[in-house]
């Protein structure tokens, strides 16, 4: 058997977080963003914004997909999607970049998605330049 395209793991991401926006509770921003992280044992964990009538408190798409990353004993990511509609991109804030941060290292790609596919992919990296990290508190 042939192996997988490259594009076929990141189309399984789409599909599940295209599901996941979908899921969104935006009643508010009317802005529905969904999130896959994979995991170092290669098992997706999916995640969508909900938001709080008290702004603050709401969640994002990132934060609940590493939420349930870490719910299923993971501890590692090592691919990131995003997804959301509009004509600019809708890659991660940044709490999120630093929530994955914590997560992932410089080199995981991340890709920024609309319903239609993938935008952009650029590396954790060079959406968080100059990090900090995990190993800036090890001694």
């Amino acid at each position: 058997m042939a192996d997988p395209s490259p594009e076929a793991p990141a189309a399984e991401m789409l599909e599940l977080a295209r599901a996941a926006m979908a899921r969104a509770y935006a009643p508010y921003s009317r802005f529905a963003v969904g999130a896959v992280v994979r995991g170092e044992n290669g098992t997706l964990y999916a995640g969508c914004n909900v938001e709080n009538a008290a702004f603050p408190l709401g969640s994002c798409a990132e934060a609940s997909a590493i939420s349930a990353l870490i719910m299923a004993g993971q501890r590692r990511i090592i691919e990131v999607l995003v997804i959301g509609e509009g004509p600019a991109l809708v890659s991660p804030c940044g709490g999120c970049r630093q929530r994955l941060r914590e997560f992932a290292d410089d080199a995981t790609p991340v890709h920024i998605c609309d319903p239609d596919g993938i935008r952009r992919t650029l590396t954790l990296g060079e959406l968080l330049p100059l990090s900090f990290g995990p190993a800036n508190l090890s001694a």
